[in-house]
């Protein structure tokens, strides 16, 4: 906003809020850097297109991990603790006292890095096939002084190691997966019978006319340069895109052997699942 009588710019607390906050609930900033970075693979992306072959989320440019850090690293710290775990059975008494938690696509860490902070009695074992988002992960551990529990590996949703876990989660991942009934699998295997596993997904309806809305327009803009072009680029023959509904979701997780799966919270940009045993 702008005044003329004093030549002052300012921002309503709406627009600081969504604009001038790094650590806030909104970080839109962060938004925008992961689209320009993801314009810099236009003509890699319709090339794909041509041939079906897909291109990797590591084969995309610097901004794309950094900004897509920033802006879901903000909705994580806002909702996480507060909402997120304490909707799931039981899940916050188990990290109070000492749980073994795999974080499965981490990214540059955000998210384990903040469990790890939360939760100091729990174990935290991030991976990622992305070496480079890895090493980035490893660096924001230390820095935030919680290496000494939190630990990252460079692995796929397939084959991650480890086993017992009591907590799983995959933040803003899963859908991006070559072979999400594979990771479904995987997690399955590695989970206790009295495990969770936590999935954190983008807003999404199951139709196309239930995400004709603002949000739902990013997210398949996002689904159509990243997403998909990722899925496509793996091995794997099921590409769900961001947008793929609960019902999609839901039908991953049973085909994997989870008896029990629910939709446990939602903010404007993200559904969060339970999947038990």
């Amino acid at each position: 906003m702008y005044d003329a009588e004093s030549g002052e710019f300012w921002l309503t607390e709406e627009q600081a809020l969504a604009l001038a906050d790094p650590a806030g609930p909104v970080n839109v900033p962060g938004a925008f850097q992961l689209a320009l970075g993801a314009l810099h693979g236009v003509p890699r992306i319709i090339d794909a297109f041509r041939t079906g072959d897909g291109v990797g989320w590591h084969e995309q440019h610097q901004d794309v991990f950094l900004g897509c850090e920033q802006f879901f690293r903000a909705g994580y710290a806002a909702h996480l603790v507060t909402d997120w775990l304490p909707a799931l059975d039981g899940v916050t008494g188990k990290l109070e006292a000492g749980a073994s938690v795999a974080d499965v696509g981490c990214g540059l860490g955000a998210s384990t890095v903040l469990l790890a902070g939360q939760y100091p009695q729990s174990r935290f074992a991030g991976s990622d096939y992305h070496g480079g988002s890895i090493e980035l992960a490893r660096k924001r551990a230390a820095d935030a002084g919680v290496a000494d529990r939190a630990s990252f590996e460079v692995a796929t949703a397939q084959d991650f190691s480890g086993s017992g876990y009591d907590l799983v989660t995959t933040f803003d991942c899963l859908h991006d997966m070559g072979d999400p009934a594979g990771a479904a699998r995987h997690i399955r295997r590695v989970i206790s019978e009295d495990g969770s596993w936590l999935i954190v997904e983008p807003m999404a309806g199951d139709t196309v006319a239930d995400n004709l809305n603002p949000v739902g327009r990013v997210y398949y803009s996002f689904s159509t340069l990243l997403c998909v072009p990722n899925a496509r680029s793996q091995q794997g023959d099921c590409a769900l895109g961001a947008q793929a509904g609960e019902a999609a979701i839901r039908a991953v997780a049973q085909e994997a052997g989870f008896s029990r799966f629910r939709r446990a919270a939602e903010t404007p940009f993200n559904l969060v699942y339970e999947a038990r045993p």
